[in-house]
């Protein structure tokens, strides 16, 4: 039963967010996930990590299919080769069943979070060009900034898992 109404409450809130808002929910789940897989890994319980792994990698290809380049073609292979490097730490990671290896990819979602989430509150109090403020923020140390614009917005959510 509660299981049912939290199904509903999670498809309402997927139902009425915005786009861009869609997108903070993805990158929250990635974190959520790479952070499960690094728990998996450090309790050496296999099984955990994997799903950790393969749930973060596939919202993360569900990111890289949602950029439209036609808005910012060099932003959005900035961002394609973003979400391919963290894929690939995440694999690596797995594959050598390290989980130090996942602080990067949490470190960098984080970074990228922090990025929508501005987008929203800019969007929320201070109508037009959001980009400005946005790529001004610096990135943590160690990280590749990127710049973002409401027009990258797009691609499929799926509710299943």
């Amino acid at each position: 039963m509660m299981n049912q109404r939290a199904q509903a409450y999670l498809r309402t809130k997927v139902m009425t967010a915005s786009p861009v808002e869609l997108r903070l929910m993805l990158v929250d789940g990635a974190i959520r996930f790479a952070g499960q897989c690094r728990e998996g890994l450090s309790s050496r319980n296999f099984e955990q990590a994997f799903d950790g792994s393969r749930q973060c990698r596939a919202i993360l290809t569900e990111l890289l299919s949602g950029l439209k380049a036609d808005h910012d073609p060099v932003l959005c292979q900035r961002l394609n080769s973003l979400y391919t490097f963290l894929i690939s730490r995440m694999m690596e990671a797995m594959a050598e069943k390290d989980a130090t290896l996942i602080d990067s990819v949490v470190e960098l979602l984080t970074y990228e979070r922090e990025t929508w989430q501005l987008v929203i509150d800019q969007q929320a109090g201070v109508p037009g060009d959001v980009t400005a403020t946005v790529a001004t923020t610096p990135p943590p140390t160690g990280t590749i900034p990127s710049t973002t614009t409401s027009g990258l917005v797009g691609g499929r959510l799926h509710l299943a898992g």
